[in-house]
């Protein structure tokens, strides 16, 4: 008998590895129910679904290794990060599901109570906090809806080669903003931007990308630290809110030398 591997496990959900299986065990039926409809809508490729017998979901693996993982360089090449921002694409051209992410005033509500926490927990500093709230709030805007991820991170894309094998995890799958997904994508990885949106191939406000890097940052952290992962480790979520502080500032030094 194959051996069980423990991929994710923590309050909400666990994944188990058997052999070429995936146990994914998650006590919220609807966003388990969620995940099983999403896959068979999406026209990127996803893992077989094998059998769902509620709170237990079993895929099979895919072909391939992940993209990349958050605080690590990627081996990817440009053309796999290219392949990744056409399969994005693929996805925001298809049709809408039926339920939709937060909107505006919901994700504008839940960064003040997670900015407030951080700043009263002393889990950042905050000037830190309050600098990339105001870079956040650029992405608190109007936008058209379309079929997003939801939580298309580079450990969530596999790739083999230069080609998309298949993108897993699509329990956070809604009518959502395009330019969350790219900047869920390249986050921490900022330097395959690029790459994804040439795969992408449209015009995108790069400046709304970069106002998601901090607002998803803001908003993931308390999650991360409470559910036992370390946003501080080199290369995740606090360097990212550390990188858009230094980028700000830099911008206020040309804008009063240009004055």
């Amino acid at each position: 008998m194959d051996e069980i591997e423990v991929v994710v496990a923590h309050s909400e959900r666990a994944t188990l590895r058997v052999g070429d299986v995936f146990l994914k065990v998650d006590a919220d039926r609807a966003r388990m129910d969620v995940e099983v409809e999403a896959m068979a809508l999406a026209p990127v490729p996803t893992p077989e679904v094998l059998w769902h017998e509620p709170p237990v979901l079993a895929i099979a693996a895919l072909p391939g290794r992940a993209l990349g993982r958050l605080g690590e360089p990627s081996a990817a090449s440009p053309a796999a990060w290219a392949a990744a921002g056409a399969a994005a694409r693929r996805l925001h051209d298809a049709p809408l599901p039926p339920w939709s992410a937060r909107g505006v005033d919901e994700l504008a509500a839940d960064l003040d109570r997670e900015c407030a926490w951080l700043v009263a927990n002393a889990v950042l500093p905050a000037d830190l906090v309050t600098r990339n709230r105001r870079v956040a709030e650029a992405a608190l805007r109007p936008w058209t809806p379309v079929f997003t991820h939801g939580d298309l991170q580079t450990g969530h894309v596999f790739v083999d080669g230069d080609e998309v094998t298949g993108i897993i995890d699509w329990s956070e799958a809604a009518r959502g903003d395009a330019l969350f997904d790219l900047a869920v994508l390249t986050l921490g990885h900022e330097e395959h931007l690029g790459d994804v949106l040439a795969g992408y191939g449209a015009d995108v406000d790069v400046d709304v990308i970069r106002a998601w890097w901090s607002l998803r940052s803001l908003l993931a952290s308390r999650w991360l630290v409470e559910h036992g992962f370390d946003p501080s480790a080199p290369g995740c979520e606090f360097d990212v809110l550390k990188a858009r502080m230094q980028e700000a500032r830099a911008g206020e030094t040309l804008h009063r030398r240009c004055e």
